[in-house]
C-alpha cells in the first residue's frame, strides 16, 4: 500500500506520462515521486559511448524462427536457461547472453556495473547479431531490471518483453502500509549485509550452489565478486525500474511464482497498475526457474502479446 493511490503516485522518468490500469487520463507524477524518494532520479550518462561498451559472451544461438533473446540474474549465467531453451528451439531462434562481469563475459577496468552500463554492453551484444526484426527480450531476476532498462529507448528492436522473477524494488519511506515498508526496507539490510560481508556471503552461495536444482546456476566466488557487489548496490539496490516500465512502449509480460522470496509485494503491485503490464502468477515455485516456471514462460511467450490485458494466475 502507498501513501497515496496508484493514479497519484506511479513514478514515470523525465516527465513522460504512464497510462495506470483502471484510469481513463494518464497521470503526472514524476517529480512528486522524485521528492518522496529524497533523491534526483534522471537517466544516467552511460560509462561507455555506444561502439565503445564491451561485447557480452553469446553462450546459445540455437532453433529458427522469431527470436528470443535471453539475459540472466547476478551471480549466475545463461544455464539459467537450461530448461526454457529446449521448449523453444523448435519454434524460435534462441539467443542466451551473459550479463557484463558474469559468466564468460568480460569484467571491464573500472566499470561500476550501473543499470546503464549492463543495458549498453547489453545493446552492443545485440546490434552485432545484426537481427532484421523486432525480437522478444526475456530477462530473469537483475536481468530483467537490465532488459527493462534496455527497453525504454530501444521499443523500435522490441517486439515484447518478459521480466521474469523480477526483483522490483521501491525506497521504503514512499510505501504507506507499514509491513509493507517494513519488507521492502528489510531487503535493502540484507543486501547491505552481503556486500559488506564477503567471506560469509561467498560461503553461503557455495553452500546453496551445492544443492541448487540446476548445476551452475549460482556462481559466486572471489573472481566476480566485485561485479556481484557493484551490481547488487549500483543496479539492484539503486534501481528505478518502476520508472524505466513506465516509459516501455512494448507489451510487457511479468512472470513471477507465488514462493519466490526476492519479490517485493509492495513493488509487484505497482508494476501491475501498469495498463501495457500482463502479470502471470505461477503457482508452487520460487526464484530459480525450474522446470515448471520454465513452462509458464514458455506458454507466455507463445501466445500472443495482450498489453491491455488483466492478470491471471496459475
Amino acid at each position: 500500500m502507498l501513501r497515496e493511490p496508484y493514479s497519484q503516485i506511479i513514478p514515470t522518468r523525465l516527465g513522460v506520462d504512464a497510462e495506470v490500469r483502471g484510469s481513463a487520463q494518464p497521470a503526472p507524477f514524476f517529480s512528486a515521486l522524485v521528492q518522496r524518494m529524497g533523491h534526483t532520479q534522471r537517466m544516467a550518462w552511460w560509462r561507455w559511448w555506444r561502439a565503445d561498451a564491451p561485447l557480452l559472451s553469446i553462450t546459445r544461438d540455437t532453433g529458427s524462427g522469431p527470436v528470443v533473446v535471453m539475459i540472466h540474474g547476478i551471480a549466475s549465467s545463461s544455464v539459467t536457461f537450461h530448461h526454457l531453451v529446449p521448449l523453444l528451439e523448435s519454434t524460435h531462434r534462441c539467443i542466451t547472453i551473459d550479463i557484463l562481469g558474469f559468466g564468460d563475459s568480460p569484467q571491464p577496468e573500472g566499470a561500476t556495473y550501473t543499470l546503464d552500463e549492463h543495458a549498453a554492453a547489453l545493446d552492443r551484444t545485440i546490434r552485432s547479431l545484426g537481427l532484421r526484426e523486432p525480437f522478444t527480450l526475456v530477462g530473469h531476476s537483475l536481468g530483467s531490471l537490465i532488459a527493462a532498462r534496455y527497453a525504454v529507448t530501444h521499443h523500435r528492436q522490441l517486439d515484447r518483453l518478459v521480466l521474469v522473477s523480477s526483483p522490483i524494488y521501491l525506497p521504503p519511506a514512499v510505501l504507506g502500509d507499514p509491513l509493507d515498508r517494513a519488507s521492502m526496507g528489510a531487503y535493502f539490510s540484507v543486501y547491505e549485509y552481503l556486500r559488506s560481508n564477503p567471506r560469509f556471503t561467498q560461503r553461503t552461495a557455495a553452500a546453496l550452489a551445492a544443492i541448487a536444482p540446476i548445476k551452475n546456476v549460482l556462481d559466486l566466488t572471489e573472481q566476480n565478486w566485485v561485479p556481484f557487489m557493484l551490481s547488487l548496490q549500483n543496479a539492484i539496490e539503486s534501481q528505478t525500474t518502476l520508472a524505466d516500465l513506465s516509459r516501455v512502449r512494448v507489451p510487457i509480460d511479468l512472470v513471477y511464482g507465488a514462493l519466490d522470496p526476492f519479490l517485493a509485494p509492495g513493488g509487484l503491485a505497482i508494476v501491475q497498475q501498469l495498463r501495457h503490464v500482463r502479470a502471470t502468477r505461477v503457482s508452487g515455485v520460487a526464484h530459480i526457474m525450474r522446470p515448471t516456471l520454465a513452462k509458464a514462460v514458455a506458454r507466455v511467450i507463445e501466445a500472443p502479446p495482450a498489453p491491455w490485458a488483466a492478470s491471471s494466475g496459475e
